[in-house]
């Protein structure tokens, strides 16, 4: 049983607990048979079947027991809305959840831990993601099968092959997924003439979402290792806050990129002229326009009025051409400028955990915001018992599928960082940005990473040709000692069981997953099929006696080192985690006091503290690469050969400098 004490997991012994974790997984969150890439009954939405999705119940055994073998005992197991009432509003796959309660409880069987992610990306697989069923975009007027011709939706599916790396999140500031999260979140504001079977849109659309998660929980209550429930993956505001129709929202625009106008218009048949961009190393840049729509293709069903020319945002003038009404409709309500998670998220999710506690009353709530925003609030009129679930990625590596080892590019202010210790040091404040929401903003509850990850298709794919992944491991292992230098609790995204290196995690291109069939070599070991383990199966700390003060693993070296202040309350022994994998002749340790006990069959440090001192340090090291005295003086032998080195570049430098400078004169 996991609980949360302040800024921490404990556990039943009043142990701190740092979770190490999967996302499982990135196939989830499309139906059995229908990867993303598939335009064969890509519209008939509401036959498909989930049963499968994220493992079959004939191979879970053998996933489960490689996840805890590698370490992992807390998985974001992803559900999606369209897994449970695809076929229609209030009709649920009692299959899918017959099938889902039995997956969960396996998990459990082999000692994991879990929370339930209702995943979602750009709202739905119709409009270029995953998540809400078709039947959503139907209720509220949409033709599906012309998001893309209208330019209101980019799909994988109705795209074609080759499919551009990373551009699925450029949906977000297209028109259909735009409209969906704006009439979700805000609807009975922004869409007050807007109603489904009589009911105000926002009522509607969260009421089923929220009733649907219940079907889960309701069947899932009894099992203690589901510790709880992610509100929403990554939450978009839509079009709330967009302060001028004229320009654009999302978090990404390149390719065909409509303003939040021009995307109304191109839905209701007026052709566009919109600017193409192109995702760049050095950010969007224009290089060009096109005309999208040029047929004049309605996006609405037959009989069906534009809805935001229902609502007055725009309209048509004399010469029939369509024109802004209200540039900032979606910025105010009366004299109140609007905050999308003050005034829609908040509520949404205090409704959200209200309807789980109803079931589930001890249940964590899980709460993110959108990628890279810090503007979470919560109150003490809030629901209690929440976990900050934020998710960081090395963004030039995602976004680029290229690794730079000394390159990287600040999101705060979108300056280029040079030098690897550069690079380390603002990944290390990004994520101490994420933990700072959870102490300042949400009243010091714990942080969990609840997405952090490479793709693995770097370089081009090269390692699926060569077998040598040790770019991966470097790309990898840069991230993981960011989130250890914050002391962070995380879900690696992602475990995908049926993962292949030509379609990778099945949706949108994406390649992600730490295991794929197609790297097993046939040892038959449960270590098989995994990729870059040398960075992803690493010494942690696994139930800590206090609270943990330091934690580094320096890769290269083969050496851990972990330090915390003991709790006088907790008599458990800490456990750390210590892979075979990453020693396999064995390690040795040296610890500050107290005594030990190791444990390769279960792959575990027992370390008992005295309670002479307050603070208390292990230290382990591979036994392949010497004694810690050895490997401390060729460490430093190291560091005195570099800074040697870079003296005398510099020394040479300055001197040929002053040479060309003195012959000009």
């Amino acid at each position: 049983m996991i609980r949360v004490s302040g800024p921490w997991f404990k556990d039943v012994h009043g142990r701190t607990l740092l979770l190490r974790g999967v996302n499982l997984s990135g196939s989830a969150k499309t139906p059995v048979g229908m990867p993303t890439h598939v335009r064969e009954g890509f519209f008939e939405h509401r036959d498909v079947s989930f049963v499968g999705r994220p493992l079959s119940l004939e191979e879970a055994d053998e996933h489960f027991a490689r996840l805890r073998a590698w370490g992992f005992t807390f998985l974001r197991f992803l559900v999606t809305w369209e897994a449970i009432e695809h076929t229609g509003p209030g009709i649920y796959d009692e299959t899918y959840l017959d099938y889902l309660t039995a997956i969960v409880e396996k998990a459990g069987a082999h000692g994991l831990s879990l929370f339930i992610d209702p995943h979602q990306d750009v709202w739905s697989r119709f409009t270029g993601g995953d998540g809400a069923p078709g039947w959503t975009l139907e209720a509220v007027g949409f033709d599906i099968t012309k998001l893309q011709e209208t330019g209101a939706a980019l799909v994988h599916a109705l795209h074609g092959d080759p499919f551009p790396r990373m551009i699925w999140p450029t949906n977000y500031g297209k028109f259909a997924t735009a409209t969906m999260w704006t009439l979700f979140f805000g609807g009975n504001d922004f869409a007050p003439q807007t109603e489904i079977a009589g009911e105000p849109v926002q009522d509607y659309l969260q009421r089923h979402y929220i009733e649907a998660i219940k079907q889960v929980a309701q069947r899932l209550k009894d099992f203690p290792h589901v510790v709880g429930y992610d509100t929403l993956n990554e939450p978009s505001s839509g079009f709330i806050g967009c302060r001028d129709l004229h320009t654009r929202v999302g978090v990404a625009n390149w390719g065909e990129s409509p303003t939040v106008f021009q995307g109304m218009a191109l839905g209701a048949g007026f052709p566009q002229e919109v600017e193409f961009l192109a995702l760049k190393l050095t950010g969007i840049k224009k290089t060009g326009v096109r005309i999208l729509n040029p047929k004049g293709h309605s996006v609405w069903l037959e009989d069906v009025a534009p809805l935001w020319q229902v609502n007055g945002v725009w309209g048509v003038d004399a010469d029939c051409n369509p024109v802004v009404l209200r540039p900032d409709h979606f910025a105010r309500v009366g004299e109140r400028e609007v905050d999308f998670y003050r005034d829609y998220f908040r509520p949404f999710a205090n409704r959200y955990a209200q309807g789980i506690r109803a079931i589930d009353p001890d249940a964590l709530i899980f709460v993110e915001g959108a990628p890279n925003e810090h503007d979470l609030r919560w109150t003490e009129t809030d629901a209690q018992n929440v976990v900050h679930a934020g998710h960081w990625y090395d963004g030039v590596t995602l976004a680029t599928k290229r690794y730079l080892p000394g390159f990287t590019v600040d999101i705060g202010t979108m300056k280029p960082v040079v030098g690897r210790g550069a690079v380390r040091r603002v990944f290390a404040r990004q994520l101490a940005d994420l933990k700072q929401v959870s102490e300042q903003a949400l009243g010091g509850v714990p942080t969990l990473i609840g997405e952090v990850g490479i793709p693995f298709d770097l370089q081009n794919a090269e390692a699926y040709r060569t077998g040598d992944f040790s770019v991966q491991v470097q790309a990898l292992n840069r991230s993981l000692q960011a989130l250890e230098d914050n002391l962070l609790s995380y879900t690696l995204w992602n475990y995908t069981a049926d993962n292949t290196n030509a379609r990778g995690d099945q949706w949108n291109g994406e390649d992600l997953s730490l295991f794929s069939r197609d790297q097993q070599q046939g040892t038959g070991d449960l270590n098989d099929g995994g990729r870059a383990l040398e960075a992803a199966l690493r010494p942690h700390p696994q139930a800590i006696a206090g609270e943990p003060l330091h934690q580094s693993f320096d890769l290269s070296r083969g050496v851990f080192t972990f330090t915390f202040r003991h709790d006088s309350e907790v008599t458990a022994p800490t456990v750390i985690y210590v892979p075979n994998f990453q020693f396999p002749e064995g390690y040795g340790v040296e610890v500050s006091d107290g005594h030990y006990r190791v444990d390769r069959e279960t792959q575990q440090l027992l370390y008992r503290h005295t309670l002479a001192r307050a603070e208390h340090t292990v230290t382990l090291w591979d036994i392949r690469k010497g004694t810690l005295a050895e490997q401390t003086r060729w460490e430093t032998r190291q560091r005195w050969f570099v800074g040697l080195t870079v003296a005398a570049v510099v020394g040479i430098s300055g001197l040929v400098l002053r040479r060309v400078l003195g012959k000009r004169r």
